[in-house]
């Protein structure tokens, strides 16, 4: 027996879905799908209840992930303890998160508790919030930071993870700006606006298209260019390629300095909060002090 395959049943009992439980194994799904029969081959007993959608598992598999789950967080746990401080002592802290919520709300919140990590090792590991999740179950981060809205939510378990909101932010549409101050583009033309879209396996491409398509007043658009990085997309923006919605808290700078402008006022805008995820075990000092400054007492 291996333990890739109790963090494979633990994959699938988190998702309910071989096809994401092999994305979040980082393996092909014919692949996943033979390590989980080598899993029943070894227990001698079916795990998984064939047919359904979405999957569930067995009694014999229900009691396996009890005994699964033990183990990978055993593991885990030894994992923290021994990466717990450098040879020198050094204490040490992960945080997990998205390419442009590292370059924004993760920046400033290192920024305002450095006190605390003043004499530690910081590791910031960005990648997909999928990702982000499964190093955060199998305890290879501290917290990690995410975005939040309904359309969007992980699958957290209450039992499992703790939560709190850490910042507000906001999609905005914005153009560059001509030597005016007035936008190149705009969203209230004749003409529909050169669109700039996220990749579709973005969080925040999720947000934009479920707003473009039910709201009352979506502007008429042509999508040009479809990318999966928002830092991307405001160059694109800033070289006047066309309109997209980005991040204010990453779009601020560029607004102040007057390169580019927003539009559509607060009808064309799209609120969603940030937060901050951690393990209910307890994790080592460092990383509880910084809990407690996210949620003070």
């Amino acid at each position: 027996m291996q333990i890739k395959w109790l963090e494979d049943l633990v994959a699938l009992a988190q998702t309910r879905s071989f096809t994401r439980a092999a994305e979040l194994r980082h393996v092909t799904h014919p692949a996943f799908g033979r390590r989980i029969r080598d899993l029943e081959r070894w227990a001698g007993a079916p795990l998984v209840a064939r047919g359904g959608s979405p999957v569930t598992l067995t009694p014999a598999g229900e009691r396996l992930l009890i005994h699964a789950r033990q183990m990978v967080d055993g593991l885990a746990a030894a994992q923290r303890e021994l990466r717990g401080g450098t040879s020198a002592g050094q204490p040490v802290f992960t945080l997990g998160t998205g390419r442009t919520l590292a370059r924004t709300i993760a920046a400033d919140w290192l920024w305002r508790v450095r006190g605390l990590t003043a004499e530690a090792m910081v590791h910031v590991r960005t990648g997909a919030m999928a990702d982000a999740l499964h190093r955060l179950e199998h305890g290879e981060i501290d917290f990690m930071l995410s975005y939040h809205h309904p359309l969007i939510a992980l699958r957290l378990r209450p039992a499992q993870h703790l939560q709190h909101t850490v910042a507000h932010d906001r999609l905005v549409a914005v153009s560059r700006a001509q030597a005016s101050g007035q936008p190149m583009f705009r969203l209230d033309g004749s003409r529909p606006a050169p669109f700039l879209a996220y990749a579709r396996t973005l969080a925040l491409g999720h947000l934009v298209s479920d707003h473009l398509a039910n709201h009352a007043q979506a502007p008429r658009l042509r999508q040009v260019l479809e990318a999966d990085s928002a830092d991307a997309l405001l160059e694109y923006v800033r070289k006047g390629l066309g309109v997209a919605w980005l991040p204010w808290s990453l779009a601020v700078g560029a607004c102040q300095e007057k390169k580019i402008v927003p539009l559509g006022g607060k009808a064309m805008e799209i609120g969603f909060e940030v937060r901050m995820v951690r393990d209910k075990r307890r994790l080592s000092a460092l990383a509880e002090r910084l809990w407690e400054a996210v949620v003070p007492v």
